[in-house]
Formats: C-alpha cells, structure tokens, sequence
C-alpha cells in the first residue's frame, strides 16, 4: 500500500504515541499459552506494520508500526522471549534485501533482523509489488465517476484481452517464493509464516461512499486480491512455508461490514482507526488470532466473542488516542498528519 506521503507527517504524531497504555495484545495473551516459540521475528508491508492503529511505536515512525499491529499481538500471545518487528510501510519483497528509504530516514534490509536460531518468521508481504494494490486504490475510485454502474477499472487494467494485474500477481508470486528461501537460509530453524491478505471488498453487494469503486468493479476488485492471496499461498507451498489464510475467515468483516466488525478501513483516513484502504485494530487481532490458531492446532474461526472483545479495545484505543486533541498544540500537529497522509 502506498504510505509514503504520510510517513513525511508522522513525526508530528510522536506526542501520540507518547501516551502511556498497557498493550491491549498483552492483556488479551491466553492465560495458558503453549511456549511452542521462543525468537521471533515479523517482516512486512503496512498491512503487518498497521500504520495509524491506536497507539504508535514511536520508535519506528517512519515503518509506520503500531504498538498494537498483529505481530505484536502474536508476540504476546505465543509468550515469546526475543522478539524483533521489522515490518514497514510501503515494504515490498525487494526491501527483505534491500535498505527501504523513507522521509524519516532510511531503514536496512529486513531480512537483517533474522538470525541462525530465529524460530519463528511471520511475513506479510506482494501487495506492493509491482504497484498492484498501490494502482488498484489509487486509480479505480477515480473511474466511477464516469461509469458508476459498469467496470471501467477492469477494463482500464486489462490490455490487449490480458488482466495486467494479475500478470503482476503471478511474478509477485516468484518473488515471494524467493523470500521464503532467504528466510530459510538465514534462519534454517525458522518455521516461516506466510500471512494472507484479508477481504477489503465484500463478495456481494456494494458500499459506494466506503469503498468508491463503481458496482462492476467490486468483483474485479475481490478478484484480484483472491489471486494475491493464491500466489501467497503458493509461494508458502513451494516453500514450504506455513499459509494463515485470513481472506475467508474475514469473511463479513470487509470494508462494507458494519463498525464494530470491519476490519478494513475504507476510503477515508481515520487517525483514530486506521489508514485508508488499511487494516483498524480489530483487522489486525484478527490476523493475529488466526495465526496464533493455526500455529497451535486450534481451528481457524473467529467467534462473535472474540469479535465483540476487539470492538471494545478498539473504542478504547481510539478514546485513548482522542485524548491528545485536548490541546490546540497537539490538534495542530493532528491535522498536519492529516493533511500529509492524503493521496
């Protein structure tokens, strides 16, 4: 996903993150967790760093994480004793070898963070290959306008009868392939994980004023994130890597779904929830808890439990983060976040 722009903003957010809060994730660890991992290791994109999720990592504003991104919430579940979370906004699978320049300074390959006795590697990354959800977002709300009921997105990206994205997609596939080999050489104890993209779109139906897509592009859309999610999922079975499936299960939580069981943010920046087209806080305990059931044996469903529980901490990260507009000095800087996270 495209972050850049609001990563020059993010510096000006540090009077947020400064606010003191015991880690949600923390206080939601099962009681009992099973010490099945002991180091730790978290690469991605922004879908794993969770730009403007309540409450920021100060300590990493230009990767955008949030202190309560899925690794995090993972970490404190398995009960890890090292943990390292390298994830970044914008990360696509060349910056796993490559240094990742941002406004706020230039961050090292993140495959730097894996070491010979890492036992645990999630990843969380081909959505920015190639441009793929960075042209998808950025270029098809713009097209309804002009077509409100038909697919001109689909059309706009298909060429000479081949769907360009998808072609993408398939070298995307290559690469993550390749990343999972990296990991593996690096850290040969590894079990690696490969986490999926959850649903932005709804299968059926349509959300004009969340999601700006015209009505025929809503399944060009879920198309080609299915197909994303495909190639993750083959590059983890080439691998041999472990697949988190988090596309079906987050079936009923995309961006159309009601507040309180949406994972995805919609067309609109919320500095209290989430970034636009981004996962909010109950998106991210959802990944995290799919992937903490599929690494433990546990069936990978959601209950309405567990949903209404990260409703809740997801209201109260927000009133906590609402608190730092108490201040006209802090309101300013707020709106300058604002201002500079538009596309």
């Amino acid at each position: 996903m495209k972050v850049q722009r609001l990563v020059a903003a993010c510096s000006s957010a540090v009077l947020v993150g400064s606010m003191s809060l015991t880690s949600t994730a923390q206080a939601a660890a099962p009681a009992f967790a099973p010490v099945v991992f002991s180091k730790y290791v978290a690469l991605g994109d922004s879908y794993s760093s969770a730009p403007l999720v309540p409450l920021p990592d100060i300590l990493s504003l230009g990767c955008l994480r949030s202190s309560n991104n899925y690794p995090k919430q993972l970490a404190a579940q398995l009960r890890v004793t090292s943990f390292s979370d390298v994830s970044c906004g914008g990360a696509d699978t060349t910056n796993m070898t490559q240094p990742q320049s941002t406004p706020l300074g230039t961050f090292p390959p993140q495959f730097d963070a894996l070491r010979s006795d890492t036992d645990l590697v999630t990843v969380g990354i081909g959505g920015n290959d190639f441009g793929v959800f960075g042209d998808i977002t950025g270029t098809c709300p713009g097209l309804r306008a002009a077509d409100p009921a038909g697919s001109p997105c689909k059309k706009h990206f298909t060429v000479d009868g081949v769907d360009t994205l998808a072609a993408k997609i398939t070298q995307t596939q290559a690469r993550i392939t390749e990343v999972v080999k990296g990991i593996k050489l690096r850290s040969p104890r590894a079990t690696v994980v490969l986490i999926g993209y959850p649903k932005i779109a709804p299968e059926t139906g349509v959300c004009p004023a969340i999601l700006p897509f015209s009505d025929g592009d809503y399944a060009y859309l879920y198309s080609v994130e299915q197909k994303l999610n495909q190639a993750v999922s083959g590059a983890a079975a080439a691998g041999g890597a472990v697949y988190v499936d988090t596309f079906g299960p987050s079936t009923g939580h995309d961006a159309c779904a009601p507040d309180g069981q949406a994972w995805i943010q919609g067309k609109d920046i919320n500095l209290l929830r989430a970034l636009n087209y981004h996962p909010r806080y109950e998106g991210q305990a959802g990944v995290a808890s799919l992937t903490y059931k599929q690494l433990t044996g546990t069936p990978t469903t959601i209950t309405a439990a567990e949903q209404q529980r990260w409703t809740t901490e997801a209201r109260e990260l927000s009133r906590k983060a609402a608190q730092s507009k108490s201040t006209p000095a802090v309101k300013a800087h707020l709106d300058r976040l604002r201002t500079g996270a538009q596309r």
